[in-house]
């Protein structure tokens, strides 16, 4: 693939950790604004090269940095402000929605101990999350704002509560506007911990590892939802808002659409595990209205099925374990082997696949997807109608300071697995860490927008810049 190189025009720094990046059209207003969610619960915008403030919930987040035992690094974090997404008729209805972490809602967690599966030992393979009220970390809540005449945004109503197991894989960049459906997407990540050994994702009847239309226009009356985990849980007129579009998550940054004359092209991000990271790309599907699938006595065919947690991207689901009589070498071991197999049939391909140990002289050895993009522009003529994704930092240990990374790939019409290409970028970020974690977009994605931080610690402020991705 062509090699590409741009370059990242500095647009805000000294910011908190940026989780959303995009555009919208303000009331009363003509051009677009960029808004910018942090982890820690501020929404800014830039008007007139200004940074303004637009709402600040950070007393209604959980407290952040207070993670799990056995979790490496104190300040590390999956919660907090996680999703922004304006109705497609913001500008003249003022409707935003919130997906966030709630204040005072810590658990003790689904597990006390780290967990590892061993495939030698059936009764790791085949855990329960049992005693949810009691054994869970933190709740979640979708909201519904609105931006009121006189410029104050206002709640308006709850449209979920969901308890998570872990503190982790709760989604980032987790609400995006349908442009086919006119939909709010949610995209949830499995609960956590590693392996999905509670195997939430491939149960049509859990809520994690999901992603999930709701019909915002539709009034359910029902303004403090209860708490749940699973879609029998809900209330009727609420599970009559909800439509499940797919399945097999493990965690997701987010969705993208990508206009290809009369349809879309859906691109999703899987995070992986210990081997590879995933982007799929489809354009049919078959969306399951959640009172259905509740009534059905079986798996669904029509979902689209992502694989997890049988299959990790291009790889079946695997233990890496180091090779003790030659330590350059891993053995690897197939962990779920009978779901690998079940599933292999029913879930999609990945369009593209990328490796956290590459031997190849053009590629990068990876650590986490962070976010995934259409390009549609034409100010960077190499790159107009490709896919941009970004990882969270290279792998190579042995080339400090730490650097995410940008690149490219392509829709294939053979449905064969794509190459991916590193994208050059000529900014010096000098001794300091440059996480790379958000990608954004503005409407009509002919603009291109990357969020880095210099820290993996929540606990770390205002080490955040927002960067255009410029020719």
């Amino acid at each position: 693939m062509k090699k590409v190189k741009v370059r990242l025009r500095p647009i805000v720094s000294k910011l908190n950790l940026p989780t959303v990046l995009k555009t919208t059209i303000l009331p009363g207003d003509s051009t677009e604004s960029l808004f910018i969610a942090t982890q820690v619960g501020e929404i800014f915008y830039i008007k007139n090269s200004s940074l303004r403030s637009f709402l600040d919930i950070r007393q209604r987040i959980i407290k952040l940095g207070t993670s799990e035992p056995g979790v490496s690094g104190a300040g590390y974090d999956e919660r907090g402000l996680l999703g922004l997404a304006f109705h497609p008729e913001f500008q003249y209805n003022g409707l935003f929605y919130l997906h966030y972490s709630v204040a005072g809602t810590q658990g003790p967690g689904a597990l006390s101990e780290k967990f590892k599966p061993n495939p030698c030992d059936p009764g790791t393979l085949n855990l329960r999350w049992t005693n949810r009220e009691t054994q869970y970390d933190h709740i979640d809540t979708v909201e519904e704002w609105i931006l009121q005449s006189n410029g104050q945004p206002q709640r308006r109503r709850i449209l979920l509560n969901l308890r998570r197991p872990f503190f982790n894989h709760n989604g980032v960049n987790s609400l995006n506007f349908s442009p086919e459906t006119g939909k709010l997407v949610l995209t949830t990540g499995d609960g956590g911990a590693g392996y999905d050994h509670l195997n939430l994702s491939q149960d049509d009847m859990e809520i994690a590892g999901k992603i999930i239309e709701i019909d915002v226009d539709k009034n359910t009356s029902i303004n403090n939802p209860p708490v749940v985990t699973r879609f029998n849980e809900l209330p009727a007129p609420i599970q009559e808002t909800l439509t499940v579009m797919a399945k097999g998550v493990r965690n997701i940054p987010g969705i993208s659409f990508q206009r290809f004359y009369h349809q879309y092209i859906k691109y999703v991000g899987n995070v992986g595990q210990d081997l590879a990271e995933a982007i799929f790309s489809f354009v049919h599907y078959k969306p399951i209205p959640v009172p259905q699938l509740i009534q059905a006595s079986s798996d669904q065919e029509g979902l689209i099925n992502f694989g997890w947690r049988g299959w990790e991207g291009a790889f079946p689901t695997s233990i890496i374990k180091g090779c003790s009589e030659n330590p350059n070498l891993d053995e690897t071991t197939i962990v779920y082997y009978n779901e690998a197999v079940k599933t292999s049939v029913s879930r999609l391909p990945p369009l593209t696949s990328y490796f956290h140990k590459d031997p190849r002289p053009d590629k990068f050895g990876g650590t986490a997807l962070t976010g995934v993009q259409a390009y549609m522009g034409n100010g960077i003529p190499d790159l107009t109608g490709s896919v941009v994704f970004t990882d969270l930092a290279r792998h190579e240990e042995s080339r400090p300071p730490v650097r995410g990374v940008l690149a490219y790939t392509r829709v294939r019409t053979d449905g064969k697995l794509d190459d991916f290409s590193v994208i050059e970028t000529d900014y010096n970020f000098g001794s300091g860490l440059a996480y790379f974690v958000n990608l954004g977009t503005n409407l009509d994605q002919t603009r291109l927008y990357l969020g880095v931080y210099g820290s993996m610690k929540v606990t770390d402020f205002n080490q955040g810049t927002v960067f255009e991705i410029a020719p």
